[in-house]
Formats: C-alpha cells, structure tokens, sequence
C-alpha cells in the first residue's frame, strides 16, 4: 500500500524535530507535524526563555561582589528590553530549525494531529497517511484541584515568561526544577518570593549534603521555603492574592501579588485515543526501542512519562527514527545529565548515594568542596560541591552530583564516565586544566583514593 510517507512526526519539540531530521537522514518521505510553533514547548515555552531570564538573574547577582574586584556599579533592570531578547532569541532559534527542515526535505504541517487509524491522522480536516509514525507530542502544564487556582493573578510558567511586570510578592507553588528556577530569577529581579512544596524534602533525588547547600543559599536570598506544606486554596487578598496553606499542623497564610503554579507537567496525549495504545498515569508506555503496543507507531520525550528533558527527549526521538528505518537500537539513559539553572547551579547523573547504597551496599563516596577551588575563588563564589559515588569491586563510577557555578557545564565529564564505565583511577590519571572547575572533579576522585 502507498503511503503518503514513510515517517510522520507528531510534534516539533526537541524530541521530534530530531526524529525527523534523522529519518530523513536514512532516506524516508518525512513529515512533521506541530500545532503551535516549531522547537515546541522547549524552545518557544520553556528551556531557552527561561535561561535567558536565567543569565540576566545571573549577572544582576554578580553585582552583589563586584566591588570585591575594585568596581562600583549598580544594577537596573529594564523589563521591556529583556523581554525583547527573549523574543529575538526565541525567533532566531526557531528559525533554524525551520532552515533544518527545509535543508532535510521534511513537510511541516502546522495543525493538530487526531489519529483517524494506526497509518492515518486528521490535521485541519486534512488526511495524512505514514507507513511509520513517531509521537513526540511532549507535556503541558499540571494544574492541581485547588480552589481558586483559576483566579486573576494565578499563572503558570507561561505566563511567568511573558514577565510583564515583575510582581512585588511572588508565591510559588512547588519546589521542583520550574519553581526553583522561577524562584530565583524573580527573587533577583525584586520580587519577594516564597514556595510552598508538599514533599518533605527539597530535590529528594539528591543527597542531603547537596539540598542543604540549595536550601541555605535560598534563605540567603531571603526566599521563604515551606516544605511538608499543602495548599488548601487561593483567595482574594489585601495585596491580591491570598494563598492558604496548611504546614506542620498549622494552618498559615502568604498575601501576595501573584501566584504561579509549578506543581510538574503532565504527558499531552491528546489526538491520540483512536489507536487504544497501552498506557500508564504517566503516559505511552513505550520498550527499549521506543516502540509502543502498536507495531507501526513509536514515541519519544515527555509523552512516555519518563524523564521529562529536551535532550533525553532528541535521544529518544533519534532512536525512535532509526528503528522506525528498520534498525534495532535500544535506548540507554542510565546517563542521562539534569541540570537546575538555579544561583548556584544543579546537576547530576546516574545514582545518588542512597540508591547506589540500596544497590551495591558498601559504596565509595568523594566530595570537593568549591571553597578550595582556585577557580570558584577567582569568581567570588565558592559556594559549592561536587559529590562522586563509585562502587567497590572496580571504582567505577555510578553517581555524579554537582552544586555550584557551572555546575551544568561540568557534568558532562560525569555522563561520559557512567556511560564509558570509567573508574575513578582513569579520571585521576586523566590530565585536567588549572585552574578550572572542572578539575574539582579530578580532586573529588582522588579524596577516595587517598
């Protein structure tokens, strides 16, 4: 049977914009479908705008110890302007990946896909037929059942990127990756911020010794953090918004201007009922090969509810395209880097301390701390620390975390270890710049080996 092509895409995010230069690559009729804008939520909603406001939190803190460096200046913020880099960013990012597509060969159909069938999807009331099909559909905003969370003032992190004013009082309600990061972008451009989290504990997928370093540096930025907290309702207030939440035992109040949700997304499946797919509360439920319960149709990124990155999510798309071409590679994400773009800096990889004690029992643990870097001393930031876990037959590393300036940049050197199997012994006896951060790697090493 003639197909109108070999591979369609669903969704232009990371993860399928990626699926459909490589299926293109390998020799397929190829088009790519995207409701809104091509680069999706990441480019145009998410990763690059938010790292935009990011940097200029970043520069707006250094203020705070230039005069150490013999200068004396002072911060303004210009709201409007900033908001124009975002844009010009944004577009020029999209841009290329428009030129990607047309460079490639590859159809974009702007609409949203509806699955008639496993080879047919509806957009716009047109008909597309594929031999092949990836879903790279993504995830949206979660917005929990709280009362008044549809209220004037209540936005999400969508919104909180248009910044069209920076509000005097900010209530953030959850402290994962999206609220912390909001947290201190908007602590540092003056809003006063707090956060409400359900859990007990910040970032529990790290260790303690490097939440605590995130939860004293938020007290420092005077940023309120309630954990163990739960919001009953939000509700008109004196300066907007009132935000009632209930936190050890006691029910407390924050007044505020406005109120973003960051409680997580959710995989975006809409469109796709028609081919009863196996899925679970998270999303499609996809193999090693990225292959869903239907023979023909693959997915990738967030929509498989696993781990919700725009690189895990080109990896995936990447490998999807490929096996959709007839070959068989499997997806490995045991090192798969996150990163928070927080002030100071998160990021990890592979296990942390208490999952590679669960696993391996008697582990070998290394710390450096930024505070005898050369380097972070140079920056007038120390604050910081890398934290190493091997295990104890081979020292082959299994975990890698990392807090501090350019903590998303250096830990790369951890995802090449774990995904090589690299020993601690061969990153020793690998030859490191000085000064640099990365070094401090090289130094947590060598404190497990003496």
């Amino acid at each position: 049977m003639g197909y109108d092509y070999d591979v369609a895409v669903v969704g232009g995010g990371p993860g399928g914009y990626v699926a459909a230069i490589r299926a293109s690559r390998l020799g397929a009729r190829t088009a790519l479908i995207e409701e809104r804008d091509l680069g999706g939520t990441c480019l145009n909603r998410g990763c690059i705008p938010t790292k935009v406001f990011a940097h200029a939190a970043s520069i707006i803190g250094e203020f705070e110890s230039v005069k150490d460096f013999g200068i004396d200046a002072e911060p303004r913020l210009d709201v409007e302007r900033l908001r124009k880099k975002k844009t010009n960013v944004i577009s020029r990012l999209r841009n290329g990946v428009s030129y990607l597509m047309k460079a490639h060969g590859i159809n974009v159909i702007n609409g949203r896909a509806v699955f008639a069938d496993k080879n047919t999807i509806e957009v716009q009331g047109t008909r597309c037929t594929a031999d092949k099909f990836i879903i790279a559909t993504g995830s949206k905003t979660f917005m929990p059942p709280i009362p008044g969370v549809d209220l004037p003032g209540v936005i999400t992190s969508d919104k909180a990127l248009e910044m069209e004013k920076i509000p005097s009082k900010l209530v953030i309600i959850g402290a994962g990756i999206i609220g912390l990061e909001f947290a201190c972008i908007y602590s540092a451009m003056g809003s006063k911020v707090a956060i409400v989290e359900m859990l007990p504990e910040l970032l529990p997928m790290l260790d303690g010794d490097i939440s605590g370093i995130m939860k004293r540096s938020l007290a420092r930025k005077n940023i309120e953090l309630y954990l163990d907290s739960r919001v009953n309702k939000i509700e008109g207030g004196t300066q907007g918004l009132n935000v009632v939440f209930s936190a050890g035992g006691k029910v407390l109040e924050e007044e505020c201007e406005q109120v973003l949700v960051a409680a997580g997304r959710t995989a975006n499946i809409n469109g796709i009922e028609a081919l009863g797919l196996n899925m679970d509360k998270k999303g499609i439920i996809v193999d090693s090969f990225m292959k869903t319960s239907e023979n023909n149709i693959y997915a990738a990124g967030d929509v498989t509810g696993g781990i919700q990155l725009a690189h895990a999510a080109s990896y995936q798309g990447a490998v999807a395209a490929v096996n959709a071409m007839g070959e068989k590679k499997q997806a490995d994400m045991k090192s798969v880097p996150s990163c928070i773009y927080t002030e100071p800096e998160v990021a990890w990889v592979g296990m942390n301390e208490r999952q590679a004690r669960d696993k391996y029992k008697d582990v070998k643990v290394g710390t450096y701390s930024y505070s005898a870097s050369g380097r972070a001393m140079t920056t007038g930031d120390d604050t910081g620390l890398i934290k190493v876990i091997a295990e104890p037959k081979f020292n082959q590393i299994v975990g890698m975390e990392i807090i501090g300036r350019c903590a998303t940049e250096i830990i790369h050197e951890g995802a090449l270890s774990i995904k090589n199997e690299f020993t601690l012994e061969e990153i020793v006896e690998t030859i490191h710049a000085h000064p640099t951060f990365s070094e401090s790697i090289k130094d947590a090493c060598e404190s497990i080996l003496d």
